[in-house]
């Protein structure tokens, strides 16, 4: 039984990342285990969670495991899970109760991982409550899920393997990836930031980039099969290659991407204490390079800001701001905002509604800040009411729906193009995305899937339009 620790998870520094290549195997034993058997995740939380659970997708099927959507029809049952918000982890945390009840009446293997498993008290309660649960495993060691399923099959035993180690970069895993268009790519994993209020340095690790030529390699393989769109990943992608020291940065890598053909690139998340001039001159030069980003505020307090620890003020922030919306053409930029973070006054919130006041986002991802154990953020008393929080997060989505809807606005009856996704819940239309990440309900054919297609926008709402193809790109 391995089970995570929070002191062994701040460790920065001891281990220099390898680029491991040779350590996802399929056991003999495992190799057609899954024949006529189905598997069913369950993904709560972030881009990169989605993105690991097509890697454990691959991974199952390599097993000849299939999937199925219905937890009723699965043989195996894999829970993926999220640490960042207290939603996700009682939503996880609601649905081990179904589960258990389905492995009470069927034969199933369950297996719990991602983020909530590499938080130390959830593991502990896991190992010793939940017997139930086949394999708990984290975040560092998914390429591994064969081998610890070989083993509770030989043992019957529970299987433990949680690991808080700064981690190293894993080649060679395969994905089974959700879209025939889009794709995600990761460039890095981990972070260093050590915001208070967040978790996930503890539960991902230390920051480690990938090699530039791997990551091109799978984006120009992509383009082979046809991808249209790819969007890097990583907790802190403005930071991509600081770790490595070869000359070569995110302003370097997008460059780079934008020269494999590829017709969209996006890139999420960034911090805006590492967004450079570079990257601004970069996206601004390719055509092929989204001009939409995801930039978090979190507050406008610098009060608050300091308690985070987040290392920029409000003012640097709007100077980047005001950048970014000179420098790239026709640019949207988003934002995440917490509202209720330990003993922010009044003052401080109505300083946060001054920025959205001041800058207009055309999105806006607001929460009420939850503790996550173990965050410095954590130990912090609050003296602020839980329904003090909830108004304040009514009154800034008040202001942030005013200004996504008005932003859209500017839309109305313009010309646009549009990636063809899916079918879309809306009346038998498809949808997609504009570059700028707006969301668009389009009236066309099933022929345009997967298309960049110019599409007329004839109606606006606050989170997504309507439009009606005019012609192919």
């Amino acid at each position: 039984m391995n089970l995570p620790n929070l002191k062994d998870a701040r460790v920065r520094g001891k281990h220099k990342p390898e680029v491991k290549r040779e350590d996802y195997v399929i056991p003999e034993a495992v190799g057609n285990i899954g024949k006529n058997k189905k598997y069913c995740i369950l993904t709560y939380g972030c881009q990169m969670n989605v993105h690991d659970s097509e890697n454990i997708a691959a991974i199952m099927e390599d097993m000849k495991y299939i999937q199925t959507d219905d937890m009723q029809d699965a043989d195996i049952i894999i829970i993926n899970t999220c640490a960042i918000r207290e939603n996700a982890h009682n939503k996880v945390m609601g649905n081990l109760g179904r589960i258990k009840h389905l492995k009470e009446k069927k034969d199933i293997i369950t297996i719990f991982c991602g983020c909530m498993a590499q938080e130390e008290g959830i593991s502990r309660s896991l190992s010793s409550k939940y017997k139930w649960i086949d394999i708990i495993m984290g975040t560092h060691n998914i390429h591994k899920l064969p081998i610890y399923l070989e083993k509770i099959i030989k043992n019957k035993k529970q299987e433990v393997n949680v690991y808080s180690i700064e981690g190293d970069v894993y080649e060679g895993i395969p994905v089974k990836r959700d879209s025939k268009y889009k794709a995600w790519v990761n460039i890095m994993y981990g972070c260093d930031k050590v915001c208070t209020y967040c978790i996930v340095p503890y539960t991902r690790g230390k920051q480690r980039s990938r090699l530039l030529e791997d990551i091109l390699k799978e984006v120009e393989d992509l383009v082979r099969e046809g991808y249209k769109e790819v969007t890097l990943l990583g907790q802190n992608v403005n930071a991509y290659g600081k770790d490595l020291a070869l000359g070569y940065d995110m302003a370097d890598l997008l460059e780079s991407v934008s020269k494999t053909g590829i017709s969209r690139i996006r890139f999420i998340t960034s911090h805006p204490w590492d967004f450079t001039d570079k990257m601004i001159e970069v996206i601004a030069k390719y055509d092929n390079i989204m001009p939409y980003i995801h930039l978090p505020i979190q507050s406008g307090s610098d009060r608050i800001l300091k308690h985070m620890n987040r290392r920029y003020t409000k003012e640097e922030y709007i100077t980047l701001f005001n950048k970014i919306k000179e420098m790239i053409p026709n640019v949207s930029i988003s934002t995440d905002i917490i509202v209720g973070f330990p003993n922010e006054t009044d003052e401080d919130f109505h300083e946060t509604l001054d920025i959205v006041n001041l800058l207009k986002f055309d999105l806006a991802y607001t929460f009420i800040y939850s503790p996550r154990e173990g965050t410095p953020a954590s130990k912090i008393k609050d003296t602020i009411s839980l329904d003090t929080k909830k108004k304040r997060l009514a009154e800034l989505n008040k202001l942030v729906n005013k200004y996504a809807l008005l932003n859209n606005q500017k839309y109305k009856n313009k010309m646009v193009e549009v990636l063809i996704e899916a079918p879309s819940d809306k009346n038998g239309k498809y949808m997609g995305y504009t570059d700028t990440m707006k969301l668009v309900n389009v009236d066309c054919d099933s022929k345009y899937l997967g298309k960049i297609v110019k599409v007329k926008i004839e109606s606006i709402k606050t989170w997504s339009m309507d439009g009606v193809v005019v012609n192919d790109k």
